[in-house]
């Protein structure tokens, strides 16, 4: 019974664990995605100086949209570990 029981236990630690590791692979793509946004606005600034003021705007909204995606990546890891 007790070795059953222990079994089982194991058993949902190791699926809870492989869940959250999955659940934390948006924030790779979130990190590359960054990356490739922020050097786009470098890229852009440099090209065309007169309107880099507005190129940092769309970058901080799409800054904050794509962080988003590593918060509600986040949020789901803990919903999996605490619920």
């Amino acid at each position: 019974m007790l070795k059953n029981l222990c079994a089982r236990a194991y058993t949902y630690v190791c699926v809870q664990l492989t869940t959250d590791l999955i659940s934390f692979i948006p924030c790779a793509g979130v990190g590359a995605g960054l990356g490739v946004m922020f050097g786009s606005l470098i890229n852009g600034a440099a090209r065309n100086p007169n309107i880099a003021k507005q190129l940092v705007g769309y970058a901080l909204l799409g800054f904050a949209l794509t962080e988003s995606i590593a918060l509600f990546s986040l949020l789901v890891v803990f919903l999996i570990l605490f619920a």
